[in-house]
Parts: structure tokens; sequence; C-alpha cells
């Protein structure tokens, strides 16, 4: 956790030249709106506005969660086992969407009940799973260390062998009710107001989630304001993982794209832990989840993807990637003021 003492503010003199690249484009100025904004924001993490995301990457972490015995999904643990080897092999809807935005996927189990069969499954376990948060803590806040700084190595070494972007992604059968229960206590609303259906449970399976968490809330008691406690009081291994890689992205000056509402939850927590953490964080798309768009909110991030997705695995967050890459075609590419003898426009927002 001492890395965290390195987290330095982007570089503001590369975002300025960014800028000024932008707006020397013969363009209606702003006229790519959020996504000039992301470009900006990746040249200030990276300290250029020479911008090149060849090389990327979704990592997904893997993890079960002691709530399932509550009843509060339609499947059992085994699925998160089945899923993870599926994402590992090449087989899942991650890395269907990966292939096609050319980027490569890792699956990292960080605290799975099951061993996988896998070769290609990087193991990083903690735990065999957490306990369950209805009737005491997740983890210990060691574990929860412990999965950080295994995330943060994984950003290092990513950034070592060349990946320029990194999006975060998860696995894990019960976790959009570990990811509400933190949600309801950093955002200090009711449980019902944002908690969903997950995987699709019906109306009595939606009373049985409800009922689990605020139990969890009320037998752990958890404090907003102790960011390593909460995560050990009601989190999972997922959501420690992807937390991890939102530090290592601010430590080792690497874009992490957020992918939905688990994830926002992990970038949250991360921001907590280390406020500047918030400027090396790109955000995707809103979560169809009730409280995706308010997670988004409490960190002063805007969805660039409104399409009601819930699926996971980093599939919303690896639709970015092609809008990023248009993005930089014009960035790189287009025609500027001087080009076609024209006055540039007078920004009269600056």
């Amino acid at each position: 956790m001492n890395r965290l003492n390195r987290i330095t503010p982007p570089d503001r003199s590369a975002e300025k030249r960014a800028g000024e690249k932008w707006n020397s484009i013969a363009k209606p100025l702003h006229g790519l709106g959020l996504m000039e904004e992301q470009i900006i924001k990746i040249a200030g993490i990276t300290g250029s506005e020479s911008i090149v995301l060849d090389k990327r990457c979704a990592v997904i972490m893997c993890a079960d969660n002691g709530i399932v015995c509550e009843g509060v999904t339609q499947s059992d643990s085994s699925v998160t086992a089945a899923a993870a080897k599926a994402i590992a092999e090449g087989t899942s809807s991650i890395n269907c969407l990966a292939r096609v935005f050319d980027a490569d996927v890792f699956a990292v189990d960080m605290g799975m009940c099951s061993d996988v069969r896998c070769e290609k499954l990087i193991s990083r376990r903690i735990a065999d799973g957490t306990g369950n948060i209805a009737a005491g803590r997740a983890m210990s806040v060691s574990q929860v260390e412990r999965a950080l700084s295994a995330a943060m190595d994984i950003v290092r070494d990513l950034k070592g062998d060349g990946y320029k972007i990194i999006v975060s992604g998860e696995m894990g059968i019960g976790n959009t009710s570990t990811a509400s229960a933190i949600a309801s206590v950093l955002l200090d609303l009711p449980v019902q107001s944002v908690t969903g259906r997950g995987a699709g449970l019906d109306d009595e399976g939606l009373r049985r989630k409800c009922n689990a968490i605020n139990r969890a809330i009320e037998i752990n008691k958890p404090d907003r304001s102790e960011p390593l406690e909460l995560l050990a009081k009601l989190g999972g291994y997922d959501i420690a993982g992807m937390t991890g890689l939102f530090l290592g992205g601010a430590v080792y000056r690497v874009p992490i794209v957020i992918d939905g509402f688990i994830s926002a939850v992990s970038a949250a927590l991360a921001v907590q832990l280390a406020p500047l953490a918030g400027e090396y964080i790109l955000c995707s798309h809103v979560s169809k989840e009730p409280a995706g768009k308010m997670i988004l909110d409490l960190m002063g991030l805007k969805p660039i993807i409104t399409a009601e997705m819930h699926l996971g695995e980093g599939t919303g967050g690896i639709m970015l990637l092609p809008l990023l890459d248009g993005a930089l075609s014009v960035y790189d590419n287009a025609h500027r003021f001087e080009d076609m003898n024209m006055e540039r426009y007078v920004d009269f927002n600056c």
C-alpha cells in the first residue's frame, strides 16, 4: 500500500497541448464532446499529447461471494468457475468483442471456490471465496491489502509488456449483492434504492437479496470513511481486484476503463483510498443497475455510452475502445485550420 504515496497529478501541460491540438482541427470547437475530453485525459495520464493505444487488454477479476448461500442469485458458485474458464479459453462474450476490437483478455482467479483446470487462467487467489456478508465480514483487511497489491502488480507488469490501456471486468456470482451493499454505504442511501435484479431475479428473489444486504450492513456496521474496512466487511475479491487495478493505473500512469456497476463501485473505493486515482480512470458506459449512474455521479464521471448494458465481464468497458480509435483518427489525421487557410474559432468558454 506504500505505493499509493507515489501517485501524483496527471501532466497538465500534456493535457493543455492535447486541447490545443483538438482546437487546431477544422471543425466546431469541442465537436466530439466527451471523446475529446477522454483523449485529453489520456494525454495527462501518459504525459504526452502523442497518443497510441495499439496494445490494449481487458483484465477480468474472478471470485466467489459467500452471500450466494442466501438465495440472492439464480445460479450457484459453480457458474463462476465455468465462466472464468470460458473467458480464459477465449469463448465468452468479452472474448468475442475483444477479437473485433483487437484487444487481449486476461482472466484472473482472485478468490474462486473451485480449482479450474486451465493453463490460461492467471492465479492470484487470496482465498476460496469470501465469507457470507449477511452473517459476518467478507474477509480480513490483510486479505484486502494482498488483493489490492496483486492487482497493482498486474498493472505494473502489463505496462512493462507494452499495454497502453486496460479495461476492468469481473466474473463472480453474487457480486451485484456485494456491490450494492458497498454502494448503499458510499451513497448513504437505502439498500432498496440501489439494488437491482442482477442476472434476472424475480420479485421474491429481489426481496431476499435486499433483506440479505440489509442484514450485512446491520451486522458489519461499515463506515464509509474507512474504505479498507468497508471493502473487507462487504466486498469480494473480484471488487478488491478491480479496486487494485484502478489504484495501479494511478501509480503506474496507465488509463483504466470502468466497465459497469460493479467496476464503478470498485473505482469509487479506489478514489476513497487515493483521491487522485480518479484522474486516471476512464468512464465507458452507465449500467442498467439502479445505482449505476449514482456511483458515476459520486466520482464526477460522465458515461460515454448509454445502452442499458449489464452483462459484465468488461463487455461495456471494451466498447469504449473503438470510440477512442475513432476519436484518435480525427485527432491525428483531420485537416487543420492552417491547412484550409481558415481562421480558428475563438473558444469563449476558456
